[in-house]
């Protein structure tokens, strides 16, 4: 297997980046901001990690500063085939982080490509080619998904190695889980026999609330130890960031939001050493 050594963070990386996927079929659970903090701490930690703005409202890209006016190219261009993952990857404020930007423009991509018989495989493609001509250029992809199960949602699963569910800190949140697992399962069985779940995230915890404690009782008693032990706060400085242009752990490393998610990183390349060494 082609390996290659990371000259950040000093480990040997297989050549091929881990792809997760941000996914939850409920909307408002934390998604776009686990990817945008997430993607940060991970590159804070030395990895070189591609954030793909699969969302036609771009809150991942205006999360990381890419003003709408700036996105003359983007994921949509990817999807349709007019474009390379190569050709529209922007830098952004952190180093080692890089993102392909979304425009509204997704929201006829369903229609576009419905008739192409790799219509659930545009994005997984797109990946391959963009492994194979920049050769480690990534170690890491994260793909933010819309809040529904359509063919945006379907071609990032299609890609993915795993699957990181944000789980709000709230009554109907193993609804929503059920559901999500449920459409994980059918695109194992015809899709992409390989994806996994590699972990829920609980999140905009409130201690002060009885019901969020109830809460992640509940889950970690459904999904044992596929729960992260990091669990993200409700935190303002969290939810002012966006607004800045700003992932949080620019807006105010020190705050509790930051800290978890530096956590939650540090959680995740965790699991990803077992998982290579299984």
């Amino acid at each position: 297997m082609d390996e290659t050594i990371c000259p950040d963070s000093g480990r040997r990386r297989e050549l091929q980046p881990r792809v997760l996927v941000m996914a939850n079929q409920k909307g408002g659970v934390g998604k776009t901001t686990t990817a945008i903090n997430l993607g940060t701490a991970l590159a804070a930690i030395g990895e070189r990690v591609l954030i793909i703005d699969l969302d036609p409202q771009g809150n991942a890209s205006t999360g990381l500063g890419i003003d709408r006016k700036n996105r003359a190219t983007s994921s949509y261009d990817v999807l349709i085939g007019e474009r390379t993952l190569g050709d529209v990857v922007v830098p952004t404020a952190v180093p080692r982080l890089l993102i392909v930007p979304s425009t509204m423009d997704l929201l006829g991509v369903e229609l576009e490509i419905a008739g192409d018989s790799d219509r659930s495989f545009k994005l997984r493609n797109a990946l391959k080619t963009y492994s194979a001509s920049e050769g480690g250029a990534v170690t890491y992809v994260l793909v933010d998904c819309p809040p529904s199960l359509n063919l945006l949602t379907i071609n990032a699963l299609a890609a993915a190695d795993a699957v990181v569910v944000p789980l709000q800190c709230e009554f109907f949140a193993l609804e929503g889980l059920s559901q999500l697992l449920t459409t994980v399962e059918q695109v194992r069985k015809t899709l992409n026999p390989a994806l996994t779940i590699h972990g829920v995230v609980l999140t905009m915890f409130d201690p002060r609330n009885s019901l969020a404690g109830q809460v992640v009782a509940d889950v970690r008693a459904h999904m044992g130890d596929k729960v992260y032990e990091t669990v993200i706060p409700r935190n303002v400085r969290i939810s002012e960031a966006p607004s800045h242009g700003k992932p949080a752990l620019l807006y105010d490393l020190k705050c509790a939001g930051s800290q978890a998610y530096l956590k939650l990183a540090s959680e995740v390349i965790q699991r990803e050493g077992r998982w290579r060494a299984a």
